[in-house]
């Protein structure tokens, strides 16, 4: 143990690079996206078994992670042009408050027939929404897909980060209230109201602004190096900001992305794309090694009766709430049957807001300690499952609309 705690992070950083690589490399035989590969090597790795990315290691590297989900964010950003998204229409914009909406009511009522737990019943509905856009764009990155589906694709994994984030500030305002109710304490239900409000509010603001100072500094340089490093400082700039101020750098670098998208020529946008796609498999492969050895297998049997709801009814929420999205949208057959596939991905973000209740939770009463706990552990054991079948389900989907084409399968394959 002592000679694995001693071992230099560097080292560990290649050798987590080049077994996450090869092991990647054999998921083509059972037609499977690289990125399991990578995570299964983060499951080998990590505490779940030789415990070389221990919980320490894995703090040291949680800047990646940062990186990693900042990079996602500014390649959705960069597909989702004003041009493009009136092609789609208003149908899209149904589709993301469908889906995180029906999850959100589906999971609350769920969870609430089996406990009769409110509170409880509200925090999980509010966590359901939350996604894992990462997985989403690498499987869509590595397959190279384009068309209709790919494009609902961009727009609902990145605006819906956004709307969680709402959903989860008003749930949670009213649980707590539920909670210090019981109690016998009162709070400032508009403060608490405010909060998401105020989150997603500057979370725009400063990737707009981030935008335009790019859009600035970018006329200066014609090397696509120069081009490259720019773009890199400013991402690590805004994600930086969004640590400092409490934002979401999901969001935040997004709209940075859209700004771009939308006020700069045709021949940049596509010199940063090409430029980002080839920087970000590499990123990829460290993001989804480091996601694996977070999720700890120790954890799965407590999954439990409230895990296994939580699961059925999140799938059905986010599944059935993009296909009556996509009929009320009027959108195209594809993205009725195939879009919900490739929404169902739950990791970080979720984690992040099971632990904000975790820490808010415990200090109003023994019931809200208690939920913080059952929330925290089901939640982890839960993202398991959605982080291994999401990637999946994405390219099943993807491969049914016809939009990864069976001569890119058997390129990956060789």
């Amino acid at each position: 143990m002592e000679l694995i705690q001693n071992i230099p992070y560097l080292l560990i950083v290649g050798v987590m690079m080049l077994i996450a690589f090869y092991i990647g490399k054999t998921m083509k035989f059972i037609s499977l996206p690289s990125i399991i590969g990578y995570m299964i090597t983060g499951v080998l790795l990590g505490p779940s078994l030789f415990n070389i990315l221990a919980e320490p290691v894995q703090e040291s590297f949680s800047f990646i992670t940062d990186i990693a989900l900042s990079l996602v964010a500014i390649s959705i950003g960069l597909e989702l042009s004003f041009t493009s998204l009136k092609r789609q229409g208003k149908g899209i914009i149904t589709v993301i408050f469908s889906e995180s909406l029906l999850a959100f009511v589906i999971v609350t009522g769920g969870i609430y027939l089996l406990t009769k737990d409110l509170p409880l019943s509200l925090i999980f509905g509010a966590i359901a929404p939350a996604s894992a856009p990462a997985g989403t764009v690498a499987v869509i990155q590595e397959y190279k897909a384009k068309g209709k589906l790919t494009d609902a694709l961009y727009a609902v994994v990145g605006f819906d980060d956004g709307l969680g984030i709402i959903i989860f500030g008003f749930a949670s305002a009213i649980a707590q209230s539920l909670l210090r109710s019981e109690a016998g304490a009162q709070m400032n239900m508009l403060v608490v109201l405010g909060e998401p409000l105020k989150e997603v509010g500057l979370s725009i603001l400063v990737g707009a602004a981030i935008g335009f100072l790019f859009s600035l500094l970018v006329r200066m340089l014609k090397q696509r190096t120069d081009i490259l490093i720019l773009t890199i400082s400013m991402v690590l700039l805004t994600a930086g900001l969004c640590s400092l101020l409490g934002l979401s750098e999901i969001l935040t670098n997004m709209i940075f992305g859209i700004i771009i998208v939308n006020t700069q020529s045709s021949k940049l946008i596509h010199t940063l794309k090409s430029l980002l796609e080839s920087f970000m498999p590499m990123v990829f492969v460290i993001f989804f090694v480091l996601a694996g050895a977070n999720l700890h297998v120790a954890a799965l049997p407590a999954l439990g009766v409230l895990g296994i709801v939580y699961v059925l009814c999140r799938t059905a929420g986010l599944m059935g709430g993009a296909f009556f999205g996509s009929i009320l949208g009027k959108l195209d057959d594809n993205i009725k049957r195939y879009l919900g596939m490739g929404i169902l991905s739950q990791a970080g973000v979720a984690i992040g807001l099971a632990l904000v209740v975790k820490q808010e939770f415990v200090e109003i009463s023994a019931h809200g300690a208690s939920i913080g706990s059952s929330v925290i552990t089901t939640v982890t054991a839960t993202c398991i499952f959605f982080e291994i079948i999401g990637p999946v389900l994405t390219k099943i989907g993807l491969t049914k609309s016809g939009e990864i084409k069976p001569m890119k399968l058997a390129t990956q394959k060789q």
